[in-house]
């Protein structure tokens, strides 16, 4: 309300991304896998988890729950898509070590759990946990700022901000 007194719009185009895990987040070229750290996938952050517990960023609705569990695709009330890629190569576990709480078409608010995962379990069996948040259809972006890098708490410390054209 006092924003609008004052004829301060905010844009419905932009999304705030919060931070999917608690831990470390750093830059995406830091990521050491060549697929994240080139941004072939699409543009974003990652984040080194000190849990195994993942939230979503963003209130949309789950697109893609990939059936070994390591994966998760939400699209955002504003049409930004968000892959969260859980671990490098954790596709190998077969869905080992992860128990997913939502299903693709459920609608999913900010905050709400996705995923528990074992860290220790794809420490041991997976070439890292680094998680990658990509925003994967940036052909449909106009802006992404990205806002944290350092100590992050899932659910609460805003990453990204996406504006759509």
């Amino acid at each position: 309300m006092f924003k609008k007194l004052f004829g301060k719009k905010e844009s419905v185009n932009a999304i705030e991304v919060k931070a999917a895990l608690t831990g470390t987040a750093v830059k995406l070229e830091e990521v050491p896998d060549p697929v994240f750290a080139e941004r072939m996938m699409g543009d974003g952050i990652a984040i080194e988890p000190s849990e195994g517990v993942v939230v979503s960023p963003i209130n949309g609705e789950v697109v893609q729950v990939f059936p070994t569990k390591h994966a998760i695709g939400i699209r955002a009330e504003n049409g930004t898509e968000i892959l969260i890629h859980i671990g490098l190569e954790t596709v190998s576990m077969k869905g080992e070590g992860f128990e997913t709480h939502i299903s693709e078409g459920a609608k999913v608010s900010e905050g709400d759990k996705l995923v528990t995962f074992d860290l220790a379990l794809v420490k041991e069996k997976a070439k890292s946990t680094i998680t990658p948040i990509i925003v994967t259809n940036g052909d449909q972006v106009a802006s992404l700022e990205k806002n944290a890098e350092g100590p992050v708490t899932r659910g609460t410390t805003t990453v990204m901000t996406v504006t759509v054209k």
